[in-house]
């Protein structure tokens, strides 16, 4: 295989203050119930954005059968995780906001009132004709409910997992050309600078901005790709404004969104279409890395303002924990989708928290 497949958007970290808590509301809230893997241990191998020393860390990788990314939950356990030291607004630098799909906009709008989340503003329509709303989990982090008609299966919730992020972003243009060419989101669906009323929920929302939604033309291969489906990065760039780094000063870990992860499978030819277009690994863990009941070889590269985007070549996975059924991706052609039953199986992995 001469070429790298991406099956989609894998999961985003999210920084958290304490990782069950995290997990318990993502479950609660969301349907993300099913734990793909978690373990205690040092994480020795992030040292260019943890401060040159390993810290001790724990982190949960949770999904929602329904379809949709994952997060990896992630907590800091041997240091106190850092929040910013400013309020990050409308076009400041990295990810600012994390997609999280529905299919009943109104329900889940409801759902999430009755559970008091902390909504800011109603149901409005964002530019490619979606309805959507915004709120603010307990920690801090901001996430978009967007309407979707994608789905992999049946769901708890009217919520599936994330279908993309909102970065915020220097040069527009020159993100347009990085996540095109490296990651396949070869679609705009829309571009224009304006003030956005959708936006003006947000912190610094209510100013002129240069925004584009990107998708991709290609439906995603790959074993894991029925399950991710499609996904979406929009892009937004201050246009009266000088945007600081969301996370500058601070560590991969602290709260926030940490990264932005893509399962992919040929790891060579990413490496070197990443280096061919200016934007090599930072980070290399390796081919025989693990992490609880999963392992895989996992890389980073940054986006073209310093954004640190994931990729894992996932080797095994477990099927049904109970039953001690892992599935070894090596022995599997990489372009292949495992069978729809075999996905849905994991759904016997779920946890009521």
């Amino acid at each position: 295989m001469s070429k790298y497949i991406i099956s989609g958007i894998q999961q985003v970290g999210v920084g958290v203050s304490n990782v069950h808590e995290g997990f318990k509301w993502y479950n609660n809230h969301f349907g993300m119930d099913i734990p793909i893997f978690e373990e205690a241990a040092e994480a020795n191998l992030m040292l260019p954005y943890t401060g040159g020393k390993p810290h001790k860390r724990h982190a949960i990788l949770a999904i929602n059968i329904k379809g949709g990314g994952g997060f990896e939950i992630w907590q800091y356990t041997s240091r106190t995780p850092q929040p910013p030291a400013f309020t990050p607004q409308v076009g400041d630098l990295g990810i600012f906001c994390a997609k999280i799909k529905t299919d009943n906009i109104s329900a889940t709008y409801d759902f999430l009132k009755s559970k008091n989340v902390k909504l800011l503003g109603g149901i409005s329509v964002n530019p490619i004709g979606k309805k959507h709303f915004f709120l603010e989990d307990p920690f801090g982090n901001l996430f978009e409910i967007v309407e979707d008609t994608v789905w992999f299966s049946r769901g708890l919730k009217h919520t599936g997992g994330p279908v993309g992020v909102i970065f915020g972003v220097s040069n527009i243009e020159a993100s347009i050309k990085f996540y095109d060419t490296i990651l396949g989101y070869d679609t705009v669906i829309y571009k224009g600078e304006e003030s956005y009323s959708d936006l003006g929920v947000l912190p610094g929302g209510n100013v002129k901005v240069k925004r584009a939604i990107l998708t991709h033309s290609q439906e995603r291969k790959g074993p894991f790709a029925p399950l991710f489906g499609n996904s979406y990065i929009e892009l937004i760039e201050a246009v009266n404004y000088s945007p600081r780094k969301i996370f500058e000063n601070r560590f991969w870990g602290d709260l926030g969104f940490i990264h932005l992860c893509f399962d992919i499978k040929n790891m060579a030819a990413l490496k070197k279409k990443c280096e061919e277009n200016g934007h090599p690994f930072t980070i290399d863990g390796g081919a025989g890395f693990e992490m609880g009941e999963a392992s895989g070889h996992f890389t980073y590269i940054e986006d073209p303002d310093g954004a640190l985007i994931e990729f894992v070549e996932t080797k095994k996975i477990p099927i049904i924990k109970k039953m001690g059924w892992y599935l070894d991706l090596r022995k599997r052609r990489p372009e292949r989708a495992l069978p729809r039953w075999m996905l849905r199986a994991l759904r016997f992995n779920r946890k009521k928290v």
